[in-house]
């Protein structure tokens, strides 16, 4: 039987062209261009129409409130990856959007919920800290009360899309000597707040995310989120999310694993590559025809193919790996050519396994380190017990 296709309804179909169009009118070469040389993985022009043409709101409301059913959900998300949408900003924003429903004040629903989906208003995370590693709860980022407000002071790493958003969902300490868990509490801050300094970083693959310094910033009461020291229980649900922990559903119809669709560009290399091998040389010769190249690109699908399948944590750790891989695996195959970036001339595949190569060691941080999620699955689905870092006891002599 042949489970590659679903069959969809008259209407589900004209729903699948109408926004397979829509794409393709806003995402254009100019906006694929700017993205790759600024590194945002976000276009407000993009952004703004989506809104405009009332998509953010069909995409983050359930469908008892106007939202997409299921199948068109599905639809929507899979049309959003073949058109290349700069996607990091939706991301972000999708998931901080539902703590903000959950946990927000009336006041603050009402100030920030509608203009999400216009597209006007952008969230970030402000997680990580420069010296906090990946685990978030380890906050040093004080938040002081200060009459009917708070005063935050501290500094977060890898605030990705601040510079193009407008609120950043902090995670601060309001209490040093409480236990780390029973120590936080979550605000919506927004950015134009003064005393807020964000500063640019490259990574390795070209993209950009920041650094940002809170200096006696000043919040209303307002922009918490839940109750004060009870942070852990706002953030965990996003966290999950980041780190793929969420329940499978019923329908089937969801990605089996998160970074699916980072993993994407991986999946795009490899077809490229088999493309490329498959060509004549002016000899008449093709590199498939060598057994060892036949081999390895094999090998490189199957693992693949075996990533994506992967469900829950197990996939989100699996297709990080297999990016860090198989793409110089994909570079060797192809020669020297391969180590030319995207859009160079005489590229041997338009830079595409030359940018996973760059691109998988963050696909292993994003959300926490590969380590860490080996270390979750040890200790919660293998029971193994939690990491013992400390060095060895020497035995006294």
């Amino acid at each position: 039987m042949d489970f590659s296709r679903v069959e969809l309804s008259d209407e589900d179909q004209a729903f699948q062209d109408e926004a397979r169009a829509f794409l393709r009118e806003i995402v254009t070469e100019d906006v694929r261009r700017r993205d790759r040389e600024t590194g945002d993985n976000f276009d407000e022009g993009v952004h703004l129409a989506l809104g405009k043409a009332g998509y953010l709101a069909r995409e983050w409301k359930p469908e008892s409130e106007g939202g997409f059913n299921r199948v068109r959900r599905r639809i929507w998300e899979l049309e959003k990856r073949r058109a290349h949408v700069p996607w990091v900003t939706f991301g972000t924003t999708a998931m901080i959007a539902r703590s903000v429903d959950k946990f927000g004040s009336p006041e603050l629903k009402a100030e920030v919920m509608p203009r999400v989906y216009t597209g006007e208003v952008r969230l970030c995370l402000g997680y990580t800290e420069p010296e906090g590693g990946s685990d978030v709860a380890t906050c040093k980022t004080r938040a002081v009360r200060d009459g009917d407000g708070w005063v935050i002071n501290g500094s977060k790493m890898f605030t990705t899309g601040a510079h193009n958003c407008q609120y950043v969902f902090l995670i601060t300490n309001t209490d040093p000597d409480a236990p780390k868990h029973k120590s936080l509490t979550m605000f919506l801050v927004p950015l134009d707040s003064p005393g807020i300094e964000i500063q640019g970083i490259r990574t390795v693959d070209g993209d950009r995310t920041n650094i940002v310094y809170y200096s006696d910033v000043r919040v209303d009461d307002k922009y918490r989120l839940g109750e004060v020291n009870d942070g852990w229980t706002v953030v965990r649900e996003p966290l999950n999310v980041e780190h793929g922990a969420v329940e499978a559903a019923a329908d089937g119809l969801q990605d089996v694993s998160i970074m699916m669709h980072q993993a994407n560009t991986m999946a795009a290399a490899v077809d490229k590559a088999a493309a490329k091998v498959t060509e004549p040389e002016p000899n008449g010769r093709r590199l498939i025809d060598d057994g060892s190249v036949a081999y390895r690109l094999g090998r490189s699908v199957a693992r693949m193919e075996a990533a994506f399948s992967a469900t829950s944590i197990f996939g989100r750790v699996a297709l990080a790996q297999t990016m860090r891989d198989i793409s110089p695996v994909l570079m060797d195959l192809l020669g020297t050519a391969s180590s030319l970036p995207l859009g160079a001339d005489g590229a041997a595949d338009d830079g595409a396994a030359e940018y996973v190569y760059r691109f998988a060691p963050l696909v292993g941080i994003y959300g926490g380190t590969l380590e860490v999620f080996r270390n979750m699955i040890a200790q919660y689905v293998l029971g193994l017990g939690k990491p013992a870092y400390a060095p060895v006891a020497k035995k006294a002599s």
